[in-house]
């Protein structure tokens, strides 16, 4: 089943969150079971919103190489949330 996952960074910075998702070169390698990426500032960090196949896609790319990359760049350690979709559909596309 589908999950949306939120991930919380506190103290998080788009720097951070740059230098991370550089460093996973996720537009060429993209993890698999994510199906869409968000993210954006919150207030006093960065947050991250996902749409993941399910919650073991998620758990696995956090153990083989988001929490790597988060050490190796500093960054702050993520809060994560997760909840079963009950809906998902898409109505058009901003960048």
């Amino acid at each position: 089943m589908a999950i949306g996952m939120i991930v919380e960074i506190p103290g998080g910075t788009q720097a951070n969150y740059d230098a991370v998702t550089g460093r996973m070169d996720l537009q060429n390698k993209p993890p698999e079971g994510c199906l869409v990426h968000m993210a954006g500032p919150m207030e006093g960090g960065w947050r991250v919103v996902d749409v993941w196949e399910s919650e073991g896609h998620f758990d696995r790319f956090f153990s083989e190489r988001l929490q790597a990359a988060l050490q190796a760049e500093n960054s702050p350690m993520p809060q994560t949330k997760s909840f079963p979709l009950h809906s998902l559909f898409a109505l058009g596309t901003q960048g």
